[in-house]
């Protein structure tokens, strides 16, 4: 009886809709809203049950969230956060953030929470319905924070995480796009070089009747290549990065296989380590500081590190300290931490400030973070400008090689 109750329940949550409804009031005043419900009929009879009458019902699907971004979310977190701290009322903030957002996809989802909230939903289960935009992370901070009332501290704290964590990763994202957009350019001009220019210096070169150096000749090899397979070429990178792509997305094993290998490259590897570790000292630190059991804590952590390897090593640390062993132990069997991480973990279980102590180890592997991607900019132009300089200069002095002979025979 219980699961076919609960089935039932899930049937008519996955049947329910919101619709926008106008009508007139018992003045005749005109009104207008929103409501959740299973069908038209239904909103029309809560609406005449209120002495309304309804004079326009529309269904509005819901939408999948659109350019809703994790910057958006954080803003809007901090707004909320704010709001509450400052004693306004949760649905009213809910209005004034979400007429003031500029972008309409985020106005869109506060007006459905918000009406999710109006018809007697949790905000913890108003969130939920959204898992695009509100993970588990946030989920549960915000029901800890109702439960124990005091929401509005644990949104400050949510948004002061989520600031920190959107920080690292545009630090990181900031320092790669000068390298990658670099290498696509340098992969643009050596195939225009490749497949335009490079033939009219062999239609030049055919017309000397002389041998060609043998750099000559191996750049004139690889162009005909590309001019006669250069859709094929193409294709195939496309087709190889796509399905990379596709198989990350799905494959856990590509995954563990893929993040360790970024782990292991040089610099690079380093990098990603340190932003992993704040992402996950900083998750915990929040969770724990929120009330949140270490072991209930730790299902978010890991998916919040955005590493497979220290998904899997969190996995195994939560099986750790649920059959007794202490977080610190815990850490040293997974074998992925660094041994200032472990000592700091210690001397927080120690002293009974775990939370305090993970939140100075974030403090401390953000600045890392910080010096590393500064130090590896600086480090990756001149890299860059000698790659680059070595693939575009050996071309072009491959074809000239035969210009210089020549005018050394005149």
């Amino acid at each position: 009886m219980a699961t076919a109750a609960k089935a039932i329940k899930k049937e008519r949550q996955i049947k329910e809709f919101v619709f926008q409804w106008e009508g007139k009031d018992k003045t005749g005043k005109v009104v207008r809203g929103e409501m959740r419900a299973g069908g038209e009929t239904l909103v029309q009879a809560t609406l005449r049950r209120q002495g309304i009458l309804v004079t326009r019902v529309k269904k509005r699907a819901f939408g999948r969230g659109g350019s809703v971004t994790e910057k958006d979310i954080t803003l809007f977190t901090r707004q909320l956060a704010t709001m509450m701290r400052s004693g306004v009322p949760l649905l009213q903030a809910f209005d004034i953030v979400g007429k003031s957002a500029s972008n309409r996809a985020v106005g869109k989802l506060l007006s459905e929470i918000r009406t999710e909230v109006e018809t007697g939903s949790s905000l913890t289960q108003a969130f939920r319905k959204y898992p695009q935009h509100f993970d588990a992370l946030f989920c549960n901070l915000v029901a800890a924070g109702e439960q124990a009332g005091i929401l509005d501290n644990l949104l400050d704290r949510l948004a002061t995480y989520r600031e920190k964590i959107l920080a690292v990763k545009g630090k990181i994202k900031s320092a790669m796009f000068y390298p990658l957009s670099v290498i696509i350019v340098a992969i643009v001009i050596t195939a225009v070089i490749m497949i335009f220019v490079i033939p009219e210096f062999k239609k030049v070169f055919q017309s000397f009747g002389a041998d060609l150096p043998a750099p000559t000749l191996f750049v004139i090899a690889l162009s005909d290549a590309f001019v006669a397979y250069w859709y094929i070429i193409f294709g195939i990178a496309a087709g190889a990065i796509t399905a990379l792509i596709y198989t990350y997305k799905r494959s856990p094993p590509m995954q563990f296989a893929l993040d360790r290998l970024l782990l292991k490259l040089p610099v690079i590897g380093d990098i990603v380590m340190k932003a992993t570790v704040a992402r996950w000292a900083r998750t915990l630190s929040t969770m724990f500081a929120a009330g949140v059991p270490l072991v209930e804590a730790l299902d978010s952590v890991g998916g919040a590190s955005g590493n497979q390897v220290y998904k899997v090593a969190t996995r195994q640390i939560q099986t750790d300290v649920s059959t007794g062993t202490s977080l610190t132990v815990a850490m040293q069997n997974a074998a992925v931490f660094p041994v200032m991480v472990v000592q700091m973990v210690s001397i927080g279980e120690e002293s009974g400030q775990l939370d305090s102590m993970l939140g100075k180890v974030a403090d401390f592997y953000e600045q890392e973070v910080d010096d590393a991607v500064d130090a590896m900019s600086s480090l990756m132009e001149p890299i860059i400008m000698v790659v680059l300089g070595t693939l575009i200069g050996g071309l072009i002095i491959a074809m000239y090689l035969p210009i210089f002979k020549v005018a050394q025979a005149v």
